[in-house]
């Protein structure tokens, strides 16, 4: 009988090896799904953007390899954002997306924020449904996407949150 796959989260440093290959193997993603509107429609990712207080980047391993990625991103006092989430595709359908967005809401809690927000693309339909899935609803755009068409912004209220 084979064992189920071993999925371990760690906090790492954003600017490292393992953090920069999955970063860009994300931004490769996005060109292939959004190549008709042009390089300048995605925001590079800043490390600096969650190297501050209360910001995090957390990498999955699954079976010791390298396979997913997401970030945790101040808004203000009360709110953080989720962002630069990336499973690779050999680690799909494994639970590693599931594993990263469960780990930053746990961060983010510790940290004492009370919302987590997000923004994906309407591309991804696999990703609304892992949002979707844990509980974040749809809400009014935000940030440097909120203008973008393909756009879609998700919120959640943590435990002890605003109702």
């Amino acid at each position: 009988m084979k064992s189920a796959p071993v999925i371990d989260l760690t906090l790492i440093d954003p600017r490292g090896e393992i953090a920069v290959k999955l970063m860009r193997a994300l931004a490769e993603q996005e060109a292939r799904l959004y190549h008709d509107l042009g390089a300048d429609t995605f925001d590079a990712f800043l490390p600096e953007d969650v190297l501050v207080p209360r910001g995090a980047f957390v990498l999955a391993r699954l079976d010791g390899e390298p396979a997913g990625c997401g970030a945790l991103r101040p808004i203000d006092a009360e709110a953080a954002e989720i962002n630069r989430m990336y499973v690779e595709p050999i680690a799909r359908r494994k639970g590693v997306g599931r594993a990263i967005l469960a780990e930053l809401e746990r961060v983010a809690s510790g940290f004492g924020y009370q919302i987590l927000r997000l923004e994906t693309g309407n591309r991804q339909p696999e990703a609304i449904a892992l949002y979707e899935g844990h509980g974040f609803r749809r809400t009014a755009a935000f940030g440097a996407h909120s203008s973008d068409p393909v756009s879609l912004f998700f919120e959640k209220i943590l435990k002890g949150g605003p109702r």
